[in-house]
């Protein structure tokens, strides 16, 4: 796991928000784990306007980030709504939570807890 980014609640991601968070996980990958950009970054991106953005595409294009297309409403799910989500979602399944802080604390130590070929073998 290089980044989690939680959105605030009531907030909706555009696209400078995306830029945003596509800037912290430049950064963290340089900082995690400076071999992997060497060979490149592969994004899966639908349709959505913050995906689509003109500001988006340049930054990619600037970094040299390629993208797999997904198209919106496809019958295919992207890998991780299958291999993340599932079992998060098991995971967190009929724990109750106080507020929002403990719950995000709860996904952070899930994520931190994870094998480290976790996401090897799920793509």
């Amino acid at each position: 796991m290089i980044l989690l980014d939680i959105l605030p609640k009531g907030e909706s991601v555009n696209a400078d928000r995306y830029c945003k968070i596509l800037d912290r996980l430049r950064h963290a990958v340089r900082r995690k784990r400076p071999g992997l950009l060497r060979s490149g970054v592969v994004l899966q991106h639908d349709n959505t306007t913050p995906h689509t953005a003109k500001s988006i595409k340049e930054w990619l294009e600037r970094y040299k980030w390629d993208i797999i297309p997904h198209p919106a409403h496809s019958l295919d799910l992207a890998p991780s709504y299958f291999y993340l989500f599932g079992p998060q979602k098991r995971h967190l399944g009929g724990k109750k939570f106080e507020d929002e802080d403990e719950l995000i604390g709860e996904v952070r130590d899930w994520f931190s807890k994870l094998d480290k070929n976790f996401f090897t073998q799920g793509i």
